[in-house]
């Protein structure tokens, strides 16, 4: 059952009230008899506790196979790295770290 906020609009008094949300809402202050209005409240936020929870725990059993699927083509790579025989064509007294570290000043 939810709890509801009310706020009187005479003596601006706030109390909350647990109710059923079949109940009729709060019509007078408790403690002026003034008319009160509901006010829209954040709420509590939502905690699962315990283990589980995770997106994957309800999914049907095409879609555990599809992506099985997908997870095993795309651990075997595609495109094999290009591999080179010949010499670097870079001069070998700077260094490539030395490149990448610094920026240009152009």
């Amino acid at each position: 059952m939810p709890t509801y906020s009310y706020r009187c609009q005479s003596c601006k008094h706030e109390f909350e009230e647990f109710q059923k949300i079949t109940d009729l809402p709060v019509k007078e202050c408790p403690k002026c008899g003034g008319l009160v209005m509901r006010i829209i409240t954040g709420g509590a936020g939502l905690i699962f506790k315990g283990a589980g929870f995770y997106i994957t725990d309800n999914r049907s059993v095409d879609y555990k196979k599809a992506a099985s699927s997908e997870s095993s083509a795309s651990s075997t790579p595609s495109i094999s790295p290009p591999t080179s025989t010949s010499s670097p064509s870079t001069p070998s007294s700077s260094s490539s770290s030395d490149k990448l570290s610094k920026p240009s000043k152009d």
